[in-house]
Protein backbone atom coordinates (compact mmCIF):
# COMPACT_ATOMS: atom_id res chain seq x y z
CA UNK A 1 0.00 0.00 0.00
CA UNK A 2 1.20 3.48 -0.85
CA UNK A 3 2.97 5.10 2.12
CA UNK A 4 1.35 8.47 1.35
CA UNK A 5 -2.09 6.88 1.63
CA UNK A 6 -1.18 5.21 4.92
CA UNK A 7 -0.01 8.55 6.28
CA UNK A 8 -3.48 10.06 5.88
CA UNK A 9 -5.69 7.07 6.72
CA UNK A 10 -7.11 6.69 10.21
CA UNK A 11 -9.94 4.95 12.01
CA UNK A 12 -13.12 6.83 11.07
CA UNK A 13 -14.41 6.56 14.64
CA UNK A 14 -11.41 7.11 16.95
CA UNK A 15 -9.19 8.92 14.42
CA UNK A 16 -6.36 6.59 15.45
CA UNK A 17 -3.76 6.09 12.67
CA UNK A 18 -3.61 2.69 10.97
CA UNK A 19 -0.80 0.44 9.80
CA UNK A 20 -0.71 -2.73 7.69
CA UNK A 21 -1.71 -5.81 9.67
CA UNK A 22 1.11 -8.30 10.17
CA UNK A 23 0.97 -11.86 8.93
CA UNK A 24 0.44 -13.15 12.48
CA UNK A 25 -2.43 -10.68 13.03
CA UNK A 26 -4.07 -11.81 9.79
CA UNK A 27 -3.61 -15.46 10.80
CA UNK A 28 -5.32 -14.80 14.15
CA UNK A 29 -8.27 -13.14 12.37
CA UNK A 30 -8.52 -15.95 9.84
CA UNK A 31 -8.54 -18.58 12.61
CA UNK A 32 -11.53 -16.79 14.15
CA UNK A 33 -13.20 -16.61 10.73
CA UNK A 34 -12.65 -20.34 10.29
CA UNK A 35 -14.20 -20.96 13.70
CA UNK A 36 -17.19 -18.81 12.75
CA UNK A 37 -16.71 -16.43 15.66
CA UNK A 38 -15.65 -13.17 13.99
CA UNK A 39 -18.09 -10.30 13.52
CA UNK A 40 -17.86 -6.74 12.28
CA UNK A 41 -18.67 -3.84 14.58
CA UNK A 42 -22.03 -3.73 12.76
CA UNK A 43 -22.78 -7.30 13.89
CA UNK A 44 -22.29 -9.06 10.55
CA UNK A 45 -20.46 -12.40 10.52
CA UNK A 46 -17.11 -12.27 8.72
CA UNK A 47 -17.02 -15.34 6.47
CA UNK A 48 -14.33 -14.56 3.87
CA UNK A 49 -10.64 -14.94 4.66
CA UNK A 50 -8.76 -11.68 5.10
CA UNK A 51 -5.73 -11.49 2.82
CA UNK A 52 -4.82 -7.86 3.53
CA UNK A 53 -5.92 -5.46 6.25
CA UNK A 54 -5.12 -2.32 8.16
CA UNK A 55 -5.12 -2.24 11.95
CA UNK A 56 -5.20 0.77 14.23
CA UNK A 57 -1.82 1.44 15.82
CA UNK A 58 -3.38 0.74 19.23
CA UNK A 59 -4.41 -2.71 17.92
CA UNK A 60 -8.13 -2.29 18.63
CA UNK A 61 -9.76 -2.38 15.18
CA UNK A 62 -9.01 -4.15 11.90
CA UNK A 63 -10.22 -2.86 8.54
CA UNK A 64 -10.16 -5.18 5.52
CA UNK A 65 -8.44 -4.18 2.29
CA UNK A 66 -10.26 -5.54 -0.76
CA UNK A 67 -8.62 -5.37 -4.20
CA UNK A 68 -6.18 -2.80 -2.83
CA UNK A 69 -8.94 -0.56 -1.46
CA UNK A 70 -9.23 -0.08 2.32
CA UNK A 71 -12.78 -0.62 3.59
CA UNK A 72 -12.80 2.12 6.24
CA UNK A 73 -16.52 2.19 7.04
CA UNK A 74 -17.20 2.29 10.80
CA UNK A 75 -19.65 -0.65 10.67
CA UNK A 76 -17.14 -2.77 8.69
CA UNK A 77 -14.41 -2.57 11.33
CA UNK A 78 -13.53 -5.73 13.23
CA UNK A 79 -12.89 -5.35 16.95
CA UNK A 80 -9.79 -7.24 18.01
CA UNK A 81 -11.14 -8.13 21.46
CA UNK A 82 -12.77 -11.07 19.64
CA UNK A 83 -9.29 -12.43 18.90
CA UNK A 84 -8.06 -13.99 22.11
CA UNK A 85 -4.82 -15.06 20.45
CA UNK A 86 -3.97 -11.75 18.74
CA UNK A 87 -0.23 -11.25 19.06
CA UNK A 88 1.02 -8.12 20.77
CA UNK A 89 1.99 -5.44 18.28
Amino acid sequence: MDKRLLDILCCPVSKTPVRPASRTELEAANRAIGAGTLQTVGGQAVTARIEEALITVDGKVIYRVEDGIPVMLPEEGIGTLQLGDLPAA
